[in-house]
């Protein structure tokens, strides 16, 4: 009888997060200062974040050891279930077998948390009382309200307004766990009373929230900011995902994937589930197709520029080297809020640009058609920005030839985003590709570095 469920136990979760820098084919390009272009030293990030967390952003050892006290909290919900997709390998009628890392069980439904209740722990250690932040479709903002629940720090989320509006449940789940909840662009800051000013109706952006929230931060001496995802140490703690699959598909006796796919918009989930398969692929020793899916209104990876840029609207951020669209990018209202940010985590960007990993653009209702698909046959509901991974695994299944494996991120679950699902079935969703002429503007406004 086939495993459908395949788990480990509590002992058996990764001690370790496995940090991809060192193993890179070409060394990752250095932030630069955003006034003066030079390379950032640790105390240049000092008011934004605490030097726990400096020191991983800028570590080149390959393994980091998880603090105990991070581990008891994980337990909360990891190790999480990889999952043979057999009733979706039916209906696709595949030759391939499917399997899936359900980050969904998590207490804010997503992979988020792997990160946040890290953040907040470095955050604790060092007398932190407070921090900001900036959500999207409000996975991380809810992720880092209840990490701070249980550390006992105050949350601030700017929230991207098309988001706050849409998706009235997550920002009520932030508020339940004691985080303080503000539509971006807010006037609780000096960029965001600008930007109203000239736009009362500015939809928002990750970019102008993550202005917001650093603006926020390094004017108080008891905030320090936090970022989702983007950033190296992010990327590090996700990686918990794809060490535990590993384990899983060996605990069945699995050959190794020959796909492994996860959405992409600042990189997190992606990087969580395909970087501890890419340190055997970058070694020669193995060699899977590496997919990161990004939706057509906002192709990063697929129509950005591989520059130096900053990562927020404002420019008051540390400058990165990674695929951009512009920092002035102002992406259309998908219902993927998630994936609606002008960068791309450098990590991600840098193997984009070594094209060890390959990057796919999908429309949001062939991803819709595909969420549907998969709730009806796994299951489970599954958020927008998953629907991109499980779009792009069902096109590789189709194709798939006898035998071959493929691993996807779900990322999520859409519990809060049935409002998104309405307008799929209604015909309300529009599909929309970001025109080439507007990217171009936009990409004028990339700093000469």
């Amino acid at each position: 009888m086939t495993d459908r469920k395949i788990l480990l136990s509590e002992k058996e979760m990764p001690q370790k997060w496995y940090n991809i820098a060192p193993d890179l084919k070409t060394p990752l390009a250095p932030p630069l200062h955003p006034a003066t272009h030079k390379p950032l030293g640790p105390e240049d990030l000092a008011p934004l974040f605490p030097m726990g967390l400096i020191a991983q952003e800028m570590c080149l050892d390959p393994m980091i050891e998880i603090p105990n006290e991070i581990v008891d909290v994980l337990k909360l919900w990891r190790p999480t279930p990889l999952v043979r997709a057999l009733s979706l390998e039916k209906a696709l009628k595949t030759k391939a077998r499917i399997y899936y890392k359900n980050e969904s069980v998590s207490p804010a439904g997503s992979h988020k948390p792997n990160t946040s209740v890290a953040q907040v722990y470095y955050n604790k250690q060092e007398g932190v009382k407070r921090i900001a932040t900036e959500t999207g479709a409000g996975q991380w903002g809810s992720a880092l309200a209840f990490a701070c629940s249980l550390f006992g720090l105050e949350c601030q989320v700017y929230m991207v307004r098309v988001s706050f509006d849409q998706k009235p449940y997550r920002k009520l789940l932030m508020q339940t766990w004691g985080g303080k909840v503000d539509a971006s662009p807010s006037k609780l800051t000096k960029y965001g009373r600008a930007v109203l000013e000239k736009d009362p109706g500015n939809p928002g952006s990750l970019g102008l929230a993550i202005s917001e929230a650093v603006e926020d931060a390094v004017g108080r001496d008891d905030t320090k900011y936090s970022l989702g995802s983007v950033l190296n140490h992010v990327l590090l703690h996700q990686t918990i995902i794809g060490l535990e699959a590993i384990e899983q598909l060996k605990l069945i006796g699995e050959k190794n994937p020959d796909v492994v796919i996860g959405c992409v918009g600042g990189g997190s989930n992606f990087a969580g589930l395909a970087f501890p398969f890419l340190k055997d692929k970058l070694k020669g020793k193995t060699n899977p197709k590496v997919l990161a899916v990004e939706p057509m209104s906002c192709p990063t990876l697929t129509k950005g520029l591989y520059e130096y840029d900053f990562g927020d609207m404002a420019g008051m951020t540390p400058l990165v080297k990674m695929y951009t669209l512009g920092h002035d990018f102002m992406p259309p209202a998908i219902h993927a809020g998630g994936l609606r940010y002008h960068g791309m985590a450098p990590l991600v960007s840098n193997l984009a640009k070594d094209k060890v990993i390959e990057a796919r653009a999908y429309h949001q209702n062939e991803c819709f058609a595909s969420a549907v698909l998969f709730a009806r046959t796994e299951g489970i509901v599954p958020a927008p920005e998953s629907s991109h991974a499980i779009h792009c695994a069902i096109d590789e299944a189709k194709k798939a030839k006898e035998g071959e494996v493929i691993i996807f991120n779900l990322s999520g679950h859409g519990h809060f985003d049935m409002a998104s699902y309405d307008k799929f079935f209604s015909g309300q969703l529009e599909d929309y590709e970001y025109p080439m002429e507007l990217i171009k503007e936009a990409l004028k406004k990339v700093p000469k570095v």
